[in-house]
């Protein structure tokens, strides 16, 4: 007999509304031309297109389309909290943080965690043909030593890296202890993303 021991989880959802899609599309691109202190952090940091990471925390108050948004994440965060296990002993899940991506050809970003949050994740909004896939890896591959080397058709579940091709609407949350980066864009349209963070009040 054979048991999987602390599966990692990535929920996959969709939207499904479409015209939420293209609300977002338009309030990404009106804040992006308006936010002067994020591309300011874009061009000083050499970020390879626009964020509003660092440069803007209230986007649902800055448009009626994010306030949408974070509704329907807080729902999908709860179910992923449920299939989780957590007691969350009567604390609320909140959205800590919800930010912008645009990425244009070459734009990509590298392997990292989000420290002091729960869960984490992207909506994606446009997905062009070469816009770079988002690679997880497994948590455990710093305490692998000697394992050797995987065969090339090796089971997902089984992989060390995992790349995954989202489609526009798509929904991607894990546990935000979780590795992952986005890997190079070879298109030169506009890869647009929402990212977020959960954490925990009360």
């Amino acid at each position: 007999m054979t048991r999987l021991l602390f599966p990692t989880r990535l929920f996959e959802f969709d939207l499904g509304d479409t015209s939420l899609l293209d609300e977002l599309d338009a309030s990404c691109w009106m804040i992006e031309e308006g936010d002067s202190a994020g591309h300011e952090w874009c061009e000083e940091k050499g970020y390879p297109g626009y964020t509003s990471y660092a440069s803007l925390d209230d986007l649902p108050k800055r448009a009626p389309a994010f306030a949408e948004l974070e509704a329907q994440l807080l729902k999908l965060a709860k179910k992923a909290a449920d299939e989780l296990g957590w007691d969350l002993e009567g604390r609320r899940i909140t959205l800590d943080a919800l930010w912008i991506n645009i990425l244009g050809e070459g734009g990509h970003h590298s392997g990292h965690i989000h420290p002091g949050s729960i869960l984490s994740g992207t909506l994606y909004i446009a997905v062009p043909e070469g816009a770079g896939a988002i690679r997880f890896e497994d948590p455990r591959l710093a305490n692998m030593m000697a394992a050797p080397p995987l065969r090339d058709e090796t089971a997902e579940d089984q992989s060390r890296f995992v790349y995954v091709d989202p489609k526009p609407g798509n929904v991607l949350m894990w546990e935000s202890w979780l590795r992952h980066e986005v890997m190079a864009s070879r298109s030169e349209d506009a890869r647009i993303s929402i990212s977020f963070n959960f954490g925990l009040s009360g």
